[in-house]
């Protein structure tokens, strides 16, 4: 068997080249097959777990090392059925799933034999037929990082992300040295668990491509941990998985919908492996590999997949059923993937020309609300939720949440709100923006959001390659980013400064790492305004003459204009209305004053029309109508 980088290579790109000619098909359930066969308690030991202390029987993944004839058979079973791909049997072969058995000590031996069997029956069966290829199976886990076990304490989480980020490592290195072909993270009910295994992919096995598999839980159309399709695929498109899909729960009859939405978002291949129906009342299924099959073919039809295959209940007789009703069928033709900005919370948010002002709730900010800081610094944390609905409720798109003080444990703080919150339906519901001055706090925030997030902000102030680090973590939670005009001189406050410093980013960004041109959002600094000091007098007119220049990547004059600037589309093709300064609202307006959107009116959203200074959303800029003249009093208050 070729274990050599060489050889994997070769074969992903024969998956590949499969993938765009036909459609490919995956094998089915293996908890069926192995109940079906009959096995003992006995089978579950070996000589060196003859004196285990726990009970073992019904660890399918420890029959990886007690009975590899079983597992080969399997895989041999569901090749000859006409199976392109196999899935290795190590669904829970992971640290935390293995510690309801006290096997962690084999989880690196289960994954490594896992995979070198499927690829000795990969090998074996591949011949005039072509290529067999084989996907490590990498299943949920049986705790989740989004949602509390505990109904008391909401906030409260088994496990940290950072453990759940070992326990993926650990298998997904295993898998790689045995040989598989890709990496297949499937039954996704938690986003963040499966953020947590895209990054230990990214990190152990970059060279595997990913399969990212999500389930749906009933036909709310949404994840267990309250996610619809549309915002787990903005959440994780950050992979560039190979492929993208759904599995398990719901039989294909009842997938359906969710597939299509899948296959309309995506631009990359897109799988569905449905049960055989939805479970009996004795939890068996009941589904005839005829009916599944004659669903698949019609979801083939339709141009929807790429690939198919079984899971929960499926047989060898329902997968070869499949592969004949897909047989001749031409593939899903993969869409070039759009470019607009999006974010996530439990709902998708996407900024188009459409949008108008982009309305962020500031409330939830320690350094902005006394009356949050306060909550916050008593330790009332469902009061501070209250604050962060009224923001929701006030019509905000995203949520900045900021525990920057000095008398907090800001990580902490982060930590415990954004775990609250997560776990308060209408506030998860849009994206989160995580903000902070410090790294360790961003990070602690990226760690807690299931969703694609805003992390606000980062700058070239300590120099480009921090600021590229920085930039590159981000990426790999899958968020967007707020660069300040901000760089190793100290904050810009000219037009060309500004300028100049945000092509800087930009390119750096963009050229040096790759990050998405539509997840970048530029903060120009608007500095000190109506002071009464002299120097301070060209700041609002630096900053508003900065902003066309910004978004159209048209040069600023003067010698800081010799940096190529910003293309970004992002902030560029809408307004994305911020601070009037970086801590503070709302500087004080005369009475009847107006700051007018650009946007023209027949274009802005319903939702944040009439936003004005005084709304309990700590945007500062309207898209219509006039600024109270209590507003500077009420804001600073709040």
């Amino acid at each position: 068997m070729d274990r050599s980088p060489n050889g994997g290579t070769d074969r992903i790109q024969t998956l590949k080249h499969l993938l765009g000619q036909r459609i490919v098909v995956l094998d089915g359930a293996w908890g069926t097959m192995f109940q079906n066969a009959g096995l003992t308690p006995a089978d579950y030991r070996n000589d060196a777990l003859r004196d285990h202390p726990h009970e073992v029987a019904g660890d399918p993944d420890l029959l990886n090392l007690t009975r590899p004839d079983v597992v080969l058979d399997v895989h041999r079973r569901y090749f000859a059925s006409g199976a392109d791909i196999t899935t290795t049997n190590t669904f829970s072969a992971n640290a935390i799933g293995q510690a309801d058995y006290g096997l962690q000590s084999l989880v690196r031996d289960m994954n490594l034999s896992a995979a070198r069997l499927a690829r000795q029956a990969a090998d074996e069966a591949a011949g005039a037929a072509g290529d067999k290829f084989v996907a490590g199976s990498i299943g949920p886990l049986n705790v989740t990082l989004s949602l509390s076990p505990h109904v008391e304490d909401p906030a409260y989480r088994a496990i940290s992300f950072d453990q759940v980020h070992a326990a993926y490592a650990e298998q997904i290195r295993a898998l790689a040295d045995g040989g598989v072909d890709l990496l297949l993270i499937e039954t996704i009910f938690d986003t963040l668990n499966a953020k947590a295994a895209i990054a230990a992919a990214a990190e152990v096995a970059p060279h595997l491509p990913l399969w990212i598999s999500v389930t749906i839980v009933d036909r709310s159309g949404r994840t267990l941990s309250g996610q619809t399709v549309e915002a787990f695929w903005t959440s994780i498109a950050h992979a560039d998985p190979l492929v993208v899909g759904v599995n398990c729960s719901l039989g294909a009859a009842e997938m359906r919908p969710y597939v299509a939405e899948l296959s309309r978002l995506c631009g990359t291949y897109v799988a569905s492996h449905p049960n055989a129906g939805l479970p009996n009342a004795f939890g068996g299924y009941d589904e005839q590999p005829a009916e599944t099959a004659g669903l698949l073919g019609e979801f083939a039809t339709a141009g929807l997949v790429n690939v198919v295959g079984g899971c929960c209940g499926t047989t060898p007789e329902h997968i070869a059923r499949i592969a004949d009703a897909v047989a001749g069928l031409p593939p899903r033709e993969v869409p070039a993937p759009p470019t607009r900005t999006r974010f996530s919370g439990l709902e998708p948010f996407e900024i188009d020309a459409d949008t108008g002002f982009v309305m962020i709730g500031e409330r939830t900010n320690v350094t902005g609300s006394a009356r949050f800081r306060r909550l916050i610094e008593a330790g009332d944390h469902q009061g501070a939720t209250d604050v962060a609905l009224e923001q929701v409720r006030g019509g905000a798109n995203l949520l900045d949440v900021n525990m920057d003080a000095d008398l907090l444990d800001s990580e902490r703080e982060m930590t415990t709100f954004l775990n609250l919150v997560a776990t308060e339906p209408e506030v998860a519901r849009i994206p989160i923006m995580i903000d902070s001055s410090r790294w360790s706090v961003l990070e602690a925030g990226l760690r807690c959001v299931q969703g694609k997030a805003v992390v606000n902000s980062i700058s070239l102030k300590e120099g480009e390659e921090q600021f590229l680090e920085q930039a590159r973590r981000i990426r790999q939670h899958g968020a967007g980013v707020v660069v300040m005009a901000f760089d190793e001189q100290g904050q810009a406050d000219t037009t060309e400064r500004k300028v100049a410093i945000c092509g800087r980013a930009y390119d750096l960004l963009t050229q040096r790492i790759g990050f998405p041109p539509e997840d970048i959002i530029f903060d120009p600094n608007v500095l000190a305004v109506a002071t009464g000091i002299a120097e301070h007098n060209g700041y609002a007119k630096a900053f508003i003459d900065a902003l066309p220049l910004i978004r159209s990547g048209a040069p600023a004059s003067g010698p800081a204009a010799a940096s190529r600037t910003c293309r970004s589309r992002s902030a560029a093709t809408t307004p994305f209305a911020r601070r009037c300064t970086r801590r503070s609202c709302c500087t004080r307006s005369a009475p009847g004053s107006t700051w007018e959107s650009s946007t023209p009116v027949s274009s802005r959203s319903t939702r944040t029309s009439r936003r004005t200074c005084w709304s309990s959303s700590r945007t500062c800029c309207s898209t219509a109508g006039t600024t109270r003249p209590t507003g500077w009093s009420r804001s600073r208050r709040r």
